[in-house]
């Protein structure tokens, strides 16, 4: 599965302020819930649910939150930059200034699973992440992921 099959690329955050996890989990379940027409809290609850069972901190100053919902059809992801890194309880205990919002129907166990190891390929690539770091613009953030995406389907 390929980072632009369920990336909203129009949702992609630049400089995103949270003061905490908590706050920055509302603020994604809130542009998420705009762009699918679903109850953020919904959202909310979905992700606040996955965390209880342990961070989603992935590391290296990423975080990947993810939950499954009802209303949804398909995988749906978002990425923010944040404005500044935040305590995240991440596995390395780094604070964490990139994250993607990975939302999946109940059913699509295989394509959540799927999404996710798009997204953690795309995150251990140590030249990627700094240069998702640089772009300054929702556009160069989607050119940097677009062109990731190319290089490992070379």
């Amino acid at each position: 599965m390929q980072l632009s099959q369920f990336l909203d690329f129009d949702a992609i955050r630049v400089d995103l302020s949270a003061g905490n996890k908590r706050q920055l989990l509302n603020q994604l379940s809130q542009i998420a819930a705009a762009r699918l027409s679903v109850d953020p809290s919904a959202i909310a609850d979905s992700i606040a649910e996955r965390e209880r069972l342990g961070s989603t901190g992935f590391g290296g100053g990423v975080a990947i939150p993810h939950g499954k919902l009802p209303q949804l059809d398909r995988v749906y992801a978002l990425v923010a930059r944040l404005a500044a890194p935040l305590d995240y309880k991440a596995i390395d205990g780094a604070p964490v200034d990139l994250v993607f919002l990975l939302l999946s129907p109940p059913d699509a166990g295989a394509e959540h699973l799927k999404a996710l190891a798009a997204v953690s390929r795309l995150v251990r690539n140590g030249t990627t992440l700094e240069k998702m770091r640089g772009a300054r613009s929702r556009d160069a953030l989607a050119a940097v992921l677009l062109g990731a995406e190319e290089r490992d389907a070379a």
